[in-house]
């Protein structure tokens, strides 16, 4: 079942975006193409996973013991910006 222009712009209204009738129509091919390679996927076999592609019981790969970590400096040394021996990033809001 193919997406029409016009679900899209419903959704696009529930959603309170504003969009175009040729945005619309980009839209509703871009997902009608998602929808046909998704079916596509379902068509394929699917086989139960093998033995050992999972970690083991618990999740534990291996012990966890303390080791030397890369030094402060080697660490800052790739860093565009460093300040008081720590990364410096953009503030987020």
């Amino acid at each position: 079942m193919p997406i029409s222009p016009a679900d899209v712009l419903k959704v696009a209204r529930l959603a309170h975006l504003r969009l175009t009738e040729s945005e619309a129509e980009s839209f509703a091919r871009q997902l009608g193409s998602i929808l046909d390679y998704i079916r596509k996927l379902e068509s394929l076999p699917q086989e139960p996973a093998q033995a050992g592609a999972s970690p083991p019981p618990g999740g534990r790969l291996r012990d966890d013991e303390p080791r030397p970590s890369l030094p402060r400096d080697r660490a800052l040394a790739a860093a565009p910006e460093s300040e008081a021996g720590l990364f410096r990033v953009p503030p987020v809001i």
